[in-house]
C-alpha cells in the first residue's frame, strides 16, 4: 500500500512537470493537434493518479484488492500516457508503438472495472 501511494505521488509530480513543460516549452514546437494529444496524456495521468491515491487510502479495501487495482492503474498510466510522451518528447514513431496506447487504455478500464466490482461486492454483502 505504501509503495502504491509513493508511486502515485511520484506519478502525480511527473504529471505536473510534464503539464507545465507541455504548456510552456512544447506550445511553440507542436501542432495544436499534437499538443492536444500531449495534454490528454497529462490529464489521464492526473485522473488516474487521483484514483490510485483514493484506492490506496480507502480503508474498506483489503491490501490484496488495493494492490490488484493499483497494478492495473499504474501499468495503464505508464502504457497509455507514457506512450504518448514517447511519441512527442522522444519522437518515437507512433507506428512502432501503435498498440501500446490502447493497451494502456484497456488496463485503465480494467482498473475502473475492478473498483466497481469491489464496491459492488460490499453493497451486496450489506
Amino acid at each position: 500500500m505504501r509503495k502504491n501511494l509513493t508511486t502515485g505521488a511520484i506519478l502525480g509530480m511527473i504529471a505536473v512537470i510534464l503539464g507545465a513543460f507541455g504548456a510552456h516549452a512544447l506550445k511553440s514546437k507542436l501542432t495544436s493537434e499534437a499538443l492536444e494529444s500531449f495534454e490528454t496524456a497529462v490529464r489521464y495521468q492526473f485522473f488516474h493518479v487521483l484514483l490510485l491515491l483514493f484506492v490506496n487510502m480507502y480503508t474498506e479495501f483489503t491490501n490484496k484488492e488495493k494492490n490488484r487495482i493499483s497494478y492495473f492503474l499504474i501499468t495503464g498510466i505508464l502504457l497509455f500516457s507514457g506512450s504518448i510522451y514517447l511519441i512527442y518528447l522522444l519522437h518515437v514513431p507512433a507506428k512502432s508503438i501503435w498498440f501500446v496506447t490502447p493497451l494502456g487504455g484497456v488496463l485503465l478500464i480494467i482498473g475502473w472495472g475492478l473498483l466497481a466490482y469491489n464496491f459492488f461486492k460490499r453493497v451486496v454483502k450489506n
